[in-house]
């Protein structure tokens, strides 16, 4: 694997030609870099719906702290959502912020889905991390009460 390099007379243009070969595993095409390792880049999963609920929560808090709303209830007919999904979704803002930083990133570990962060969850954020650590683990607990295996 050696790279060459030519110049072109007329457009005095340096062109530079690097092998890259690549190898299929399992469907995939992967970069083979010089050193023999195959680099397939980082593969980050954002689930969207999270994001979306999270800025829907730090949107809503910010209207009733700035007054603009005067209730909870209030909010609820304004925005035409249902009082109890908007209280749900106002208790993601209770979130630690590194938490929401994995979220927001794709680096959440944890295979829990909305409806499980919509749950009550403490509000002491070791306690937070102790909660999705468990849920990383794979026994994301459901609403009926069972885990997810």
């Amino acid at each position: 694997m050696s790279a060459s390099a030519e110049l072109t007379r007329a457009a005095q243009t340096l062109i530079i030609r690097v092998p890259q070969p690549t190898r299929q595993r399992g469907g995939r095409k992967f970069v083979v870099v010089p050193g023999g390792i195959a680099w397939t880049g980082r593969r980050v999963v954002v689930d969207n719906t999270m994001v979306r609920a999270l800025g829907r929560a730090h949107r809503w808090k910010a209207m009733l702290e700035s007054g603009a709303y005067g209730s909870v209830t209030e909010l609820a007919n304004a925005e035409k959502v249902n009082l109890s999904y908007l209280c749900r979704v106002l208790r993601l803002t209770l979130l630690a912020p590194d938490i929401v930083e994995a979220l927001l990133d794709g680096k959440l570990t944890c295979r829990c889905t909305l409806l499980d962060l919509l749950r009550p969850t403490p509000a002491i954020w070791t306690e937070q991390r102790g909660k999705l650590e468990i849920a990383a683990a794979g026994s994301c607990p459901r609403r009926d009460g069972s885990s997810a295996s």
